[in-house]
């Protein structure tokens, strides 16, 4: 699909839900949630419909964890290629029936940069495969997400932008600070979106943190900041352990009481992360128009 995320700085839209914690509660019982793609692939392409008849525009891939160090580390047997190239076809046939975006997810690597965890040619490696198979499955634009230390969201940009001509979306997660403003590395907003603008990110972004109620600062600090559209995706709120799982209770009614908000702060695509599902993203749309 060939869009202007520029284009994207005066509107306001929506995005999707979550995929992991809404995949498990659908009663997908897997170690690594995106194996699903290739293993169970109608729990995917269910979920990719459901979002999209709730007002989703922008359908993101279940390849959030699906690098060679995750894949690694739990002992999967598919190749990380396979993974994500499924995922992006999987979107993409649900996407395609109505005009929507397919947005190809890539997490942080785990590894800590500035203690030089891993070398960073690895960290190069893991990035360019995810990349390069999300886009040969049809992604329209790839999506660095939930990352926390800038010089692995500026290399990780960088890769991408390498590696193949898709735009790129670089959102980071805030949870640390007096407003919630800076990452858990401790980098601020603010400075992050210049950073990120000037090392060529085409859309800027938040996700996950500690929750829809307390994100409008990072908000605020982001678009200030830059001149990209802002992508926002926070959690339902923070979780409950319940059975030594995770359990997001806030209802559609209550993340909504914040949409209107981040959108009048300069939100331009506002979705959910962590918790949220279809009926989080129906209660979005009738708040985006």
């Amino acid at each position: 699909m060939n869009f202007d995320l520029r284009a994207l700085r005066d509107t306001r839209t929506v995005a999707d839900g979550s995929w992991s914690t809404q995949l498990r509660a659908r009663g997908l019982d897997v170690e690594i949630i995106e194996t699903a793609n290739l293993d169970h692939p109608e729990f995917i392409r269910t979920l990719a419909a459901d979002y999209l008849d709730a007002g989703a525009r922008f359908i993101t891939t279940n390849t959030f964890s699906a690098n060679r160090f995750c894949f690694e580390r739990a002992g999967v047997k598919h190749s990380v290629e396979d993974v994500n190239r499924a995922a992006a076809q999987l979107a993409k046939q649900e996407a395609a029936q109505r005009d929507a975006v397919v947005v190809g997810s890539i997490g942080p690597s785990g590894k800590i940069m500035v203690v030089r965890e891993t070398p960073e040619d690895d960290l190069i490696a893991a990035c360019s495969e995810q990349a390069r198979a999300l886009a040969d499955g049809g992604a329209d634009v790839i999506l660095l997400e939930t990352f926390y230390e800038l010089a692995e969201v500026v290399l990780a940009l960088e890769t991408v932008k390498q590696v193949c001509s898709l735009p790129v979306i670089a959102s980071m997660s805030f949870d640390s600070g007096p407003q919630r403003t800076r990452t858990m590395m401790g980098a601020e907003a603010g400075e992050l979106a210049a950073a990120l603008e000037e090392a060529g990110a085409d859309m800027i972004g938040a996700n996950c943190g500690s929750g829809i109620a307390d994100v409008l600062p990072a908000v605020v600090a982001l678009r200030s900041a830059c001149s990209l559209p802002l992508w926002v995706k926070p959690n339902a709120g923070l979780p409950e352990l319940e059975g030594g799982r995770p359990v997001y209770k806030q209802t559609p009614a209550e993340f909504g009481e914040f949409v209107p908000t981040l959108f009048e702060a300069g939100a331009n695509i506002v979705g959910g992360c962590c918790g949220t599902g279809p009926d989080h993203i129906r209660k979005i749309a009738a708040l985006a128009g």
